[in-house]
């Protein structure tokens, strides 16, 4: 399966990976498929640090949001010692996502941040049982898309956790 066949299943996608990697492609790629870009440049509220995300969410049409609560969940440890967003605030997003037809798209590629990496990495894994999660490896972008043997019902919407490797 081509990465174009994937992205045309989702109406909603919300990319996230560690800090350093290039998306720019992944970017180009997601207006060609008119998706329209998003990035939510306030600082996370500190009593509901979901609400401008939740706000992007009600835009119309297709919608790429660049990541932000996620980097939270995986930065605010790394860098604080704690983070400002809940599990149960990431939960509701990522439910709030699928729930608009969309999927997380987890970047990945060279860093030398194996903290991060890793950290991505088990938050993830704990969002993919509540959202199906594509994974971008950028070392190689011309890769195809493959789906991975399981096949899992995202709230009746985009049926299939994909992976790009």
């Amino acid at each position: 399966m081509i990465l174009h066949t994937a992205l045309t299943r989702c109406r909603t996608l919300v990319v996230e990976g560690p800090d350093g990697l290039d998306r720019s492609a992944l970017v180009a790629e997601l207006t060609r498929h008119q998706f329209m870009i998003r990035r939510s440049y306030e600082p996370l509220h500190h009593v509901d640090p979901t609400q401008p995300y939740r706000e992007l969410l009600s835009a119309p049409g297709r919608l790429a949001v660049d990541g932000g609560l996620v980097h939270e969940l995986v930065y605010g440890p790394l860098r604080r010692g704690r983070s400002r967003v809940t599990w149960i605030q990431a939960l509701d997003f990522a439910e709030a996502v699928a729930e608009r037809e969309g999927a997380l798209v987890h970047v990945t590629g060279a860093t030398d941040d194996t903290e991060a990496v890793a950290a991505y990495e088990r938050v993830l894994r704990t969002l993919a049982q509540h959202i199906p999660v594509i994974t971008l490896d950028t070392a190689e972008p011309d890769r195809p898309l493959r789906a991975p043997i399981p096949t899992i019902q995202q709230l009746g919407l985009c049926v299939r956790m994909l992976t790009i490797g």
